[in-house]
């Protein structure tokens, strides 16, 4: 079956499809594209992204996305030299605009929500092919976080019988997936471990001016020292200790927190620099703190059934001060590239909902209820055909 993977994550960068073959035996990537985000698209959507807003607005920009999604797919389609009437179904995560994953009281009921907006049906009518769409929400009605998503293709991907593995994706924000050796699918402990890219992103948009989305090359960190007072300050937050499942997002690392951080009144490359650093200590921290075994520390040891190897996909891997940072934060683990095991590490997430929406249309249970906290297994999304 040919399914295209949409998806646009917590950077608000763009589009990303995957065209992606699957079938009992796997799957195969036939074509993967982006798109950016035009710049009055992108500053239209952190308009409404955790912000007081109208409802005019987030109407209009569901409406939107999907036009803008189509496009998307139907260039990717084109780029890969493959017939859209070739793809069987679309699986779209659509933006998330707003994620409180941790119950609140709302008029005397206790309630977690969550708003991703890209309507599945305006997609499915612009593309002629059924969508998949709006997975998180079922995930939460079973008790769920909503979140993270992707360990379920992790684990169906990476898991090995000789030696433990981390999927460790920095997009936005950044996620692990830890798989002990020969685990079942109740053994995976997945969580977002904090900020991956976002912060570092707003950081250079200021700092540029809006000329730049991200620092570049890490060129900007790269020159900077970490600040040891800022650094240690930031890892007090109590997120980084608290047992998952947890999740986090730009309610968390937005606008206000770069505002703190700016207000410190710190060099640009110092304060690019401790960014850099938050994320590489909190993804360190992570992956220390749940992946060992009661009272087993040898985290290396394959024959142990330690964590050997940590693979890194999304948008972070091609930032080389980060990547300095974090194999030095865990110089006792193999970092990895994705690509080094065949897959994209840009088109991972993407490729990941081209999958989760397969197990949908086919009716399988599709959270992976150990990673996201639900109750039970359930059939992720809503089709429209």
């Amino acid at each position: 079956m040919r399914v295209a993977g949409i998806m646009s994550g917590t950077s608000l960068d763009g589009v990303d499809v995957a065209l992606v073959d699957i079938d009992d035996d796997g799957f195969d990537t036939v074509g993967f594209h982006t798109v950016a985000y035009p710049e009055a698209l992108r500053a239209a959507l952190l308009g409404v992204s955790n912000r007081t807003t109208h409802t005019r607005e987030i109407s209009r920009l569901n409406f939107l996305l999907p036009e803008v999604y189509a496009e998307a797919f139907f260039d990717a389609c084109k780029a890969a030299g493959v017939d859209p009437k070739s793809v069987e179904l679309i699986g779209c995560h659509g933006q998330t605009i707003f994620h409180e994953s941790e119950p609140v009281e709302v008029l005397g009921r206790k309630i977690a929500s969550t708003l991703q907006i890209g309507d599945g049906s305006v997609l499915a009518e612009r593309t002629g092919v059924p969508v998949v769409s709006d997975f998180r929400p079922r995930d939460m009605a079973a008790g769920g976080k909503g979140a993270p998503l992707a360990p379920f293709v992790d684990y169906l991907l990476f898991r090995s019988d000789e030696f433990g593995r981390v999927a460790l994706n920095i997009g936005g924000i950044a996620n692990v997936t830890i798989l002990p050796a020969k685990c079942a699918a109740d053994d995976v402990v997945a969580f977002d471990t904090g900020p991956g890219n976002m912060v570092m992103d707003q950081l250079a948009a200021r700092y540029s001016g809006g000329r730049q989305r991200c620092d570049e090359g890490g060129a900007l960190a790269m020159a900077g020292e970490v600040n040891a007072e800022l650094l240690a300050e930031l890892l007090e937050d109590e997120y980084y200790t608290r047992t998952p499942p947890k999740t986090a997002g730009r309610e968390q690392y937005g606008s206000e927190f770069v505002d703190r951080l700016i207000a410190r009144g710190l060099g640009e490359a110092d304060t690019m620099a401790t960014a850099a650093m938050l994320t590489a200590a909190t993804i360190a921290e992570g992956v220390y703190r749940f992946s060992a075994a009661e009272g087993d520390d040898q985290f290396s040891e394959a024959e142990q059934g330690g964590i050997g190897e940590v693979i890194v996909s999304g948008g972070g891997v091609h930032n080389p001060a980060l990547m300095r940072m974090l194999r030095a934060e865990l110089a006792d683990m193999e970092v990895v590239d994705s690509s080094e095991l065949g897959l994209d590490p840009d088109a991972k997430e993407a490729i990941a909902f081209a999958i989760l929406a397969h197990e949908t249309w086919h009716a399988r249970a599709n959270n992976l209820a150990s990673a996201t906290g639900a109750k039970r297994g359930v059939v992720l999304g809503k089709l429209s055909r």
